[in-house]
């Protein structure tokens, strides 16, 4: 079978694939065009895409009986794929659940600390070369043991991100989720309103329309004026400009960032803004995480090649 990966990967996954499959390797970090997508659809069995590769109704509209049965996504998360789209023209979807856990929640766990502590404005500080040394009120921010923090999204991240949240800092924990969720450690599920309150909120849902802004300017607006926003999840699913808004009022006391709406375009706005901290979406930037994810995604096109069942299908 003809496979193609539409963007670099870690040499072992590449070297997985390649004794798999008749491997065409897209050895670039950027993003395909529009046009490359319509010809992956109609010249290979089966494509490794990743975050950004837009596999949307259109393009599926175009190439109505592609060749390709299978997109195997590099990545958890697929709104970047119209599933639906791609059911009825034949074509299945998996993803790599599990694998990018613990990276993720790690993220969440280094952006809560960034900006509570005012981290990376400090950094700017010593770098300036402006610091003019230690004093008791210098860059005072704000303690995160035995604070409150609620999550949006309790899935494998958000418990993971809750996890390290009660055990490693002593924490409250409240959540929020469409479906009842037990766990085995003290955490609260309640409204959203409840989740907003809290000290720190995170955002740990997956991407799609069914969550785009959920975070939004009525949102925003049930923070404490002392409490921080984190975004591990998907771009959209905050309302950047009504973030911003409420940053720059000082609304709300700061956030940290990992995504962004229109990645990788970052409003200067929040650039420009000392009390948001602002990641590259680091999230799963490990790789060790980044090689088991794309193990997972060939174990996928393996499955398919040998007609088994798909161990992570996506279900329409």
């Amino acid at each position: 079978m003809r496979l193609l990966i539409t963007r670099s990967m870690p040499e072992a996954v590449v070297a997985a694939a390649a004794a798999r499959f008749d491997l065409v390797l897209r050895d670039k970090t950027s993003v395909m065009s529009g046009e490359e997508f319509r010809e992956s659809l109609r010249d290979f069995d089966v494509i490794l895409p990743t975050l950004g590769d837009l596999y949307r109704a259109d393009v599926f509209a175009d190439v109505p009986a592609p060749r390709a049965k299978l997109l195997a996504n590099f990545g958890v998360g697929y709104n970047h794929i119209d599933v639906a789209a791609a059911a009825k023209a034949g074509v299945q979807v998996t993803n790599t659940p599990g694998a990018v856990t613990d990276a993720t929640a790690d993220i969440a766990i280094s952006l809560i600390l960034m900006a509570a502590r005012r981290l990376g404005e400090g950094e700017r500080l010593v770098r300036s070369g402006n610091w003019a040394g230690w004093a008791p009120t210098q860059m005072l921010g704000t303690h995160v043991s035995g604070k409150t923090v609620g999550i949006l999204g309790f899935g494998r991240i958000g418990q993971a991100i809750a996890r390290r949240c009660h055990f490693g800092f002593g924490m409250k924990v409240v959540f929020h989720n469409r479906s009842k969720v037990e766990v085995d450690f003290p955490a609260s599920q309640v409204e959203m309103a409840e989740v907003m309150a809290a000290d720190f909120v995170v955002a740990a849902v997956p991407g799609g329309p069914a969550t785009r802004h959920l975070v939004d300017a009525k949102a925003l607006a049930g923070m404490k004026k002392s409490g921080i926003l984190v975004n591990i999840s998907r771009g959209d699913v905050v309302d950047e400009a009504a973030l911003i808004a409420a940053l720059q009022s000082h609304r709300i006391a700061g956030a940290g960032l990992d995504v962004y709406e229109q990645e990788p375009v970052v409003p200067e706005a929040l650039r420009t803004l000392e009390n948001v901290t602002l990641l590259p979406h680091l999230g799963t930037a490990c790789l060790e995480v980044r090689e088991a994810m794309g193990m997972m995604a060939v174990e996928n096109l393996i499955a398919f090649a040998e007609g088994r069942a798909l161990p992570n299908l996506i279900a329409v």
